[in-house]
């Protein structure tokens, strides 16, 4: 199999004969499909180059510092590695610093990172966990996540509305604590 740049061109060439039963591949709109394919998968699926130990190693001191740190609503996209279909949403991601505080643009990187890749849901909101627990060692984190599925919305059973929800509590979130009750009334915004 030929895994190289020619290759996956040639690839996309031959679904699009296979989308379109082999009628006109060559007309204009349809050229350059397998080339335009391959740079927007660059972007979509960037996250494969990236690395969370290089976006969390800048830190700061917390100055003292206890509280919850929360960057909630943080936009997302990514493609479901069962269909090959997209799905959105958003995730909001706290913890609690015991030393060092990280920039708040890392924490939306960390997203972008475990999102730009073909994922499943439950495996994003696990993976940006470890690595906050890893990274910042904080007194705990917790990632919840919510999401539009197209394999839920476009095909299958067609629910346009459904979100689902998932969530990794680390640390003090991780029971039904007051940081846990404080932390929910912030994402809610009562």
């Amino acid at each position: 199999m030929d895994i190289s740049r020619d290759g996956a061109k040639k690839a996309i060439e031959v679904i699009v004969r296979y989308l379109e039963s082999e009628k006109d591949v060559l007309r204009e709109g349809l050229i350059d499909t397998p080339e335009r394919v391959l740079k927007s998968w660059e972007e979509i699926y960037s996250g494969y180059s990236l690395d969370s130990k290089d976006i969390l190693e800048s830190t700061f001191n917390a100055e003292g510092y206890d509280g919850i740190v929360l960057l909630k609503n943080i936009e997302y996209n990514s493609t479901c590695e069962h269909h090959l279909q997209p799905f959105t949403g958003k995730a909001h991601v706290a913890y609690i610093p015991i030393e060092r505080i990280v920039g708040i643009s890392k924490l939306a990187r960390l997203v972008d990172l475990h999102t730009r890749k073909l994922q499943n849901q439950e495996r994003i909101t696990k993976l940006i966990a470890d690595d906050i627990e890893e990274h910042l060692k904080p007194l705990g984190c917790a990632v919840i996540i919510e999401g539009s599925h197209g394999c839920m919305s476009c095909r299958g059973v067609k629910k346009q509305n459904a979100i689902m929800t998932t969530s990794s509590m680390r640390g003090v979130f991780f029971d039904k604590s007051q940081a846990r009750a404080e932390l929910m009334q912030l994402i809610q915004g009562n």
